[in-house]
Formats: C-alpha cells, structure tokens, sequence
C-alpha cells in the first residue's frame, strides 16, 4: 500500500508554527503528526504533497517522493497531514472518510489508483470527493491551541503505548518518584540528587541523554525529548511535551516545545506552543488565563479567533528572541525571527521578521543579520543552516512582507 500525505490551503491557520514546516512536524503528545500517522498505517512506501516552497526541504529532509504522485500500482492511502492518528485507518472498503464534512483520509483500491497517477494534490482530492462517503471520529488539528488541548490525553496514551517502563539511565538514590511507578527514563539520561519526579496524575518518560539538574520538580504526563536539559530548581508541572536538545528551567505547564530551544532562567510559560531556536530571555513569561475568566482570542495570521477556551497562553515561531523580563499577554502569537523587548503591555500579535523595541513595531538590522544569527544559534547546537532551510526563511520573508510593513508603518506614526 501507497501512503499519500498532504497538507492543503489550511496550513495558514497554524501559522506561526507551520510557517518553515509542514503541518505534519508539529507535535503532539511523545510524537509529531507524521509519526503517528506513519505508526498507524504501517507502509513505508510514501509521498508527501506539500507548499511549493517546502518541497526541497522536506525532499531532502525526508528522501520521499514530493508532489508527486508517480506511478499508483498498489492500494493508496490518502491522510490529511493535520489528523490526530489514534487508530489505523480504514481500509476494508474504498470510501472517503469524513468528520465534520472535513476529509480526514480516503481509501482507494489500486484498480483505481491508476486514475490518479501523475495527477496534482487538487485533481487527486477532487477525485476523492467523488468516493462513497463514510463518517468517521477523528481529530483535525485545525489552530494551535488544538494542540495543547491534547497533549496531556496523548502523552498518558503514548506511555501505554510505547511499552517502555523502567529505569535504563541514572537514577540517584537522591532522587524520588512520588507515586506509581510509571517512569521511563532512557539509557543515557541523568537525574540528579533532588529530582522529584510526579506521577500522581500521569506518566514522565525521560528520553535518551536528558539531564534533569538538582531541586528540580517534573509532574507527569509529561515527556523529556532527547539531550534536553532541566535546569536546577525547574518546577516542570503536568502535560508537557518537550522536543529534542532543550535548556529548560523556570516554570512550565501544559505546554510543547517543537526543539532546540532556550527557557533557560526563571518565568512562567503555560499552555504555549514553542517553536525551534527559541530563546526566551530571563523572567521572560506569559499569561494563560484573562483576569475576567471570559474566552481567549488569538491572532491566526493577523485576524483574531476566539478560541472558546479559558486558558490559551502563546504561541512563538521559529528563531524568535525575547528580552529579560518580557511579558506576554493571553494569547499572544509571535511570528517566525521577531526580536522582541520588555515594556509595558505588549500587543497580542508580532508579524514575522520584526523588531519590538521601545514599544514599537521596527524592521530591526533586516533579514541577513537575522540569518547570521540564526546560524550562529543553530551551530551552538551543532546544526547547520541548510540552504533548503535558508530558502524556506526568505520565502516566508516574502509572504508576510506586507503584513509586517503594515504594521511598522502604523507604529511608525503612533505619537511617542
């Protein structure tokens, strides 16, 4: 069986994350969407249909097929690259399976494969359409915060699964876990004296040369990704998805962090999504829940949704900077390499690309010295900025380019 993975026009809505990535990388729980639908449909024969200006990247990234379908001799399984995999699909029957009239995934047998081959993502879909139709429960992860509302349920789910428990690293007899024994902690990883690890309301799974430093404090679920680090004194509280080569420290609640970035001092962050190279100055923190306890509304490409929950806190793209002692508001979206400073009551949404400096929206030194230091951050953990990688930042560039004009003009003429 084929499997056909495709991401549509409504990777917008998951902007700042999806912005240098394609939608099925975002995580959720221990894995990211891909992995789970990978896990799910058991194939390894694959072909992804992605953004034009993703396909050299994730080409190279993946060594797949990429916006092409090629020739279709076997079974083909076509998935949204937004769906939440929690089952294996269906493949009994061809049909197109829906869930809230959305196309979650469909089913074609290979005698009709063929009628498709060659055939771009919207011929393919728009044959899709015409399949019987079946209804299915599914999990669309259409905004941001649909991934926070998920995230403790898919880690508790996840340890089940992953069948691991134990300890194969180093324990200290200074270290203490405070209720049942469901810990994983992998070969290679540290915990230090002093570690409490919590698991009264869920798992921790510790992975592969993970620290976790003295005085610090996980509360499960909660996953530690590979080579990440818990700064001494950390207060790690419940539902936490933690990506690979992270320094943590401060506080932290039902939050993800896609990978390789800094909340190394003391501030609060809770129910964020980070992006990657993030670095999130000292006391930097944010604001989960409204004073008034009414819904949080959030900026999705620059027009405000209310997102029908009470605790939303921010989501920041990648390679974005903060300064000491900034503070964000409830459901703040920071775009993709902002530079952003502390003062007063910061505005709930920052265009990719731009400086907030003074308490104005400023293009700062300009897109090279943003890819300088975005080297220089990525070296720092030994990763290289690729040029796929670099081709992908300047055609986000150039995307939201009159956004972010906008928003410089209009603070440009905002009496001081």
């Amino acid at each position: 069986m084929k499997l056909l993975i495709y991401e549509n026009d409504d990777w917008i809505n998951l902007t700042p994350l999806s912005y240098i990535r394609p939608v099925f990388e975002l995580r959720c729980g221990m894995y990211s969407l891909l992995e789970r639908i990978l896990m799910k449909a058991k194939t390894e024969d694959v072909v992804f249909f992605v953004r034009d200006y993703l396909v050299d990247l994730v080409r190279k990234k993946y060594q797949y097929p990429v916006n092409q379908s090629g020739e279709l001799n076997d079974d083909l399984l076509i998935v949204d690259g937004r769906v939440l995999a929690e089952s294996e699909f269906y493949t009994d029957k061809q049909a197109v399976y829906v869930c809230d009239n959305e196309v979650v995934y469909a089913f074609i047998k290979k005698e009709n494969a063929s009628k498709i081959a060659g055939k771009n993502l919207s011929e393919i879909l728009d044959f899709v359409k015409t399949l019987p139709s079946a209804n299915v429960k599914a999990k669309l992860m259409r905004f941001p915060w649909n991934f926070i509302h998920e995230n403790p349920e898919m880690l508790r789910k996840d340890f089940l699964s992953s069948g691991k428990r134990g300890i194969e690293g180093t324990f200290s007899p200074q270290a203490l876990v405070k209720g049942p024994d469901d810990i994983f902690i992998a070969e290679g990883a540290e915990i230090h004296p002093f570690v409490v690890l919590d698991t009264s309301s869920g798992p921790v799974f510790i992975d592969k040369k993970a620290k976790i430093f003295p005085f610090s404090r996980i509360e499960g679920p909660c996953y530690i990704g590979e080579d990440t680090h818990i700064m001494p004194g950390a207060s790690i509280r419940e539902g936490n998805s933690i990506g690979p080569v992270c320094r943590i420290g401060g506080e932290l609640e039902e939050s993800i962090i896609q990978g390789y970035s800094n909340k190394y001092h003391d501030g609060f962050v809770g129910h964020a999504y980070i992006g990657e190279f993030v670095n999130l100055g000292a006391l930097t923190t944010n604001s989960d829940l409204k004073n008034d306890y009414s819904t949080v509304t959030v900026y999705v490409n620059g027009k405000p949704i209310d997102t029908g929950d009470l605790k939303v806190g921010s989501f920041i793209g990648d390679h974005t900077k903060t300064s000491i002692g900034t503070l964000f508001n409830t459901g703040t979206s920071a775009g993709v390499m902002c530079n952003i400073t502390a003062g007063g009551i910061l505005p709930k949404f920052f265009p990719s690309f731009v400086w907030y400096v003074n308490n104005k929206f400023m293009k700062g030194f300009g897109l090279e010295m943003m890819l300088k230091t975005a080297r220089a951050a990525m070296e720092r953990r030994k990763r290289i900025l690729t040029p796929e990688e670099e081709h992908v930042i300047r055609k986000v560039y150039e995307i939201t380019a009159e956004m972010r004009k906008a928003y410089i003009s209009k603070s440009s003429k905002a009496k001081t």
